[in-house]
């Protein structure tokens, strides 16, 4: 019989895995670095495997973690969430944004803290939806209806046509190869180079556009007979990202996801070629939740973090 894990430790652990960082994760969470340490321990000791591997300057995630991460993060949202909607609202303003988990996990979540920090008197529920429709069009003006039947705001991913409401573009994607920097020579790489590594594949390009990264990137940099079978295919970009940050390959995948690995230098982008692809991100909410302040600071707040990368 299944039995559920401690809900502190889950929770600490999520944090020092998204972080990998023991320290950024108390600081999120306000408690003792001593504290999260305990909690990770606490839930290794129930799991009864280690679940991070602890290297003198630095944590990795092991498989069975890095696996578990997007399903964490996205159940953590979840029960905060109904947390919420239990809860009695009294002083403060409530606010819900419905989001795709990989846009939640890799751009939202890590930037939330700044919002929470500037609003106090705003509560934010996080809605990650696991579905989003693969075409444009019609069906996803309907799905569009349906993502905001429960929220204030949806950031979907579109081509932007979306009838009687409000839309905006919020983070513009594109394809490029990133690599752990212990797979450059001499801190460099080239074309010739991708043919004796072993190449990751990011699914998302094929689950929204049909095309493999790899297959897009290569065509614009002019290379048509380089094989792309070889290597890993993982189904969610936090997977495929952090796969190439711990040195399995080199994925092509979309850099504006990856700007935590490639601030701490985990990640580096080697070649400057950057594939746009047609649809991005797009902020999208009725005019009637637009009138509400709460509703109006969130939108603000997300053009302010999409600028600024």
């Amino acid at each position: 019989m299944n039995r559920l894990l401690p809900l502190h430790a889950l929770r600490a652990f999520e944090a020092v895995a998204r972080h990998l960082s023991v320290k950024k994760a108390a600081a999120e969470l306000h408690v003792t670095p001593a504290a999260i340490s305990h909690q990770v321990k606490l839930l290794e000791e129930s799991c009864g495997r280690p679940l991070l591997v602890r290297r003198p300057r630095a944590l990795a995630l092991t498989d069975a973690s890095r696996r578990a991460l997007p399903q964490l993060s996205a159940g953590l949202g979840q029960l905060l969430e109904a947390s919420a909607t239990l809860r009695e609202p009294r002083s403060a303003a409530t606010l819900t944004v419905s989001v795709a988990p990989s846009f939640a996990t890799c751009w939202l979540v890590p930037r939330l803290h700044r919002f929470l920090t500037a609003m106090p008197s705003v509560d934010v529920r996080v809605t990650a939806r696991t579905r989003q429709s693969t075409k444009f069009g019609e069906e996803a003006r309907r799905e569009a209806t349906a993502w905001l039947a429960d929220a204030d705001i949806a950031v979907l991913l579109s081509q932007g046509e979306f009838p009687d409401h409000h839309v905006e573009k919020l983070v513009s994607l594109s394809v490029t190869p990133l690599a752990s920097p212990a797979m450059l020579r001499d801190g460099r790489l080239t074309l010739e180079d991708l043919r004796r590594h072993v190449l990751l594949h990011d699914d998302t390009g094929v689950l929204y556009d049909g095309r493999d990264y790899w297959e897009l990137w290569l065509s614009a940099a002019g290379i048509k007979s380089m094989k792309l079978r070889h290597g890993a295919h993982l189904s969610h970009s936090v997977l495929a990202l952090e796969a190439a940050a711990e040195g399995a390959g080199i994925v092509a995948s979309l850099p504006e996801f990856a700007r935590p690995q490639l601030d701490a230098g985990r990640l580096v982008a080697p070649f400057d070629l950057k594939v746009e692809l047609p649809y991005a991100y797009y902020l999208v909410a009725t005019p009637e939740a637009l009138s509400h302040a709460p509703v109006r600071a969130f939108a603000d707040w997300l053009r302010a973090q999409a600028g600024a990368g």
